[in-house]
């Protein structure tokens, strides 16, 4: 038995409402069709206060909405889900999670009731060659996914799967990874990286809610120049390229989905910037739109 095929019989025989839907699992994906390549896109999504606040950082996300051709579905890889080894949800509907504490009741009332895709989670188990990816149905969609997609598609009907992090590895794997998922791009499929390119929480100046430190500042901009000129090597490396960076990224969590949009840059794509701003002294907003 071939790996897709034992994919969807386990998942099958562990779910059982899926177990009338093989074949519908075997043929979906490859009913929608092959589309122009949907662009890439890294959010950086700051305070999950973003999520109900119309401000600048909200404003750039439903202007990037409005831009992009409608998707089949959307992937998000979020800061905020990391695992031991590779997973991606597989359930028709994914819960809302609240993964943050001391903000208003207004936020934790926030649900993002989107669809999943079964179907896509196991097309996108198939497709990838550099890991063995799970099917995942206890996870759903973190704060790191919702509050930026509810600004992009605010009726919630397209469907959503997340692809978690794998703490294991390496920024050179992480992006080696994506690559794996260039052709879901083909199929209408529209892949999110959520993070923030800077982020220290551990010294956040509640002062400085517009500006950055010159560190922090520093490493933003210099991360948009090698974006720009796509030096995929030293975003890889940034580990290596000193004390600023040290600063900037001092765990990995909010860095590495950035690396799954650049993985997905195809050949002379274009590259936007949006968002382009550093707050609270130790987090850059910066995103990135690639196509």
């Amino acid at each position: 038995m071939d790996r897709r095929k034992f994919l969807l019989s386990s998942l099958a025989l562990s779910i059982t409402p899926y177990a009338m839907k093989v074949n519908a699992l075997q043929n979906i994906v490859s009913h929608w069709g092959n589309t122009p390549a949907m662009p890439v896109l890294f959010l950086g999504h700051g305070s999950p206060m973003n999520a109900i606040e119309l401000n600048e950082f909200s404003r750039g996300w439903q202007q990037i909405g409005r831009s992009l051709p409608v998707p089949n579905a959307i992937l998000c890889v979020s800061a905020h889900w990391e695992t031991r080894g590779t997973f991606v949800t597989a359930m028709e509907k994914p819960r809302t999670i609240h993964d943050f504490g001391g903000f208003p009741q207004a936020l934790f009332d926030v649900q993002y009731p989107a669809p999943g895709s079964p179907e896509l989670a196991i097309e996108t188990s198939n497709i990838i060659t550099q890991a063995e990816v799970g099917l995942d149905e206890r996870w759903g969609l973190d704060h790191g996914a919702w509050s930026v997609i509810r600004h992009l598609y605010p009726n919630a009907d397209i469907p959503v799967i997340q692809l978690s992090l794998d703490y294991g590895k390496s920024p050179r794997e992480h992006y080696e990874l994506a690559a794996g998922l260039a052709a879901l791009r083909k199929k209408g499929v529209l892949i999110i990286g959520s993070g923030n390119i800077v982020h220290n929480l551990r010294i956040i100046d509640w002062k400085k809610p517009d500006t950055g430190y010159d560190w922090a500042v520093e490493t933003d901009a210099k991360m948009r120049q090698w974006i720009a000129e796509g030096n995929h090597q030293a975003l890889i490396d940034y580990k290596k390229a000193g004390k600023a960076f040290e600063q900037s990224v001092p765990t990995p969590e909010h860095y590495l989905p950035l690396l799954y949009t650049l993985g997905l840059q195809g050949k002379n794509e274009e590259i936007s910037f949006f968002n382009t701003k550093t707050i609270m002294g130790s987090i850059s907003m910066t995103s990135v739109k690639i196509g």
